[in-house]
């Protein structure tokens, strides 16, 4: 499975208050909270940790068909400036972001996957009004099913998924949208 966040820095800067009293607490773990505040860039520090834990919780979402809200059950550990693992009940999920001065977007997946292994993850961002578009070009890039005949479809837990007629052409897809940016992951069906 796969998932994925994007947040526009701009826009948190003026709607959020991450400073405000126990927001830390109710959304970071004690560890996650040590990490921020001593942080270089604070701000930067807890918007990664947040698109980490969405990304991760969407894919978790997804395997188990199951919604709720604990981000503090989620924990971030950083592997690199720009990887991580995120642990939810002793579930790794394994994610990249992209830190740019204009957002932070960050895919994760709950599998490891080897450096030689083929991946069949893709991902995009762009307008947040035309990203199922692109999505679908993307698709049709991948599969040659021209876009008109691609249909995107919600599951119970309204996670996105597309199709052609009754075929699933996505195993699994997460599209999430912020201020100016809106982002796509999908991995393609084995079909």
């Amino acid at each position: 499975m796969v998932g994925n966040d994007i947040v526009d820095l701009n826009l948190a800067s003026k709607e959020s208050n991450w400073q405000r009293k126990g927001f830390l607490d109710k959304q970071f773990t004690t560890k996650e909270r040590r990490e921020i505040l001593a942080a270089e860039n604070p701000f930067l520090k807890v918007w990664l940790f947040w698109s980490m834990k969405e990304a991760a919780y969407k894919c978790y979402t997804q395997k188990f068909e199951k919604r709720f809200f604990a981000p503090q059950k989620f924990e971030c550990s950083l592997t690199s400036e720009d990887t991580g693992v995120v642990i939810f009940k002793e579930l790794p999920f394994y994610t990249s972001s992209d830190l740019t001065t204009f957002y932070i977007h960050t895919t994760a997946e709950d599998i490891f996957i080897e450096n030689n292994s083929e991946i069949r993850m893709y991902a995009g961002i762009g307008n947040p009004n035309f990203v199922a578009k692109h999505l679908k070009k993307r698709l049709k890039e991948k599969t040659g099913i021209l876009t008109q005949e691609i249909v995107k479809r919600k599951t119970n837990i309204g996670a996105p998924q597309f199709y052609q007629k009754e075929k699933l052409l996505t195993k699994s897809c997460s599209i999430s949208h912020h201020g100016n940016y809106g982002a796509y992951v999908f991995m393609l069906n084995e079909y």
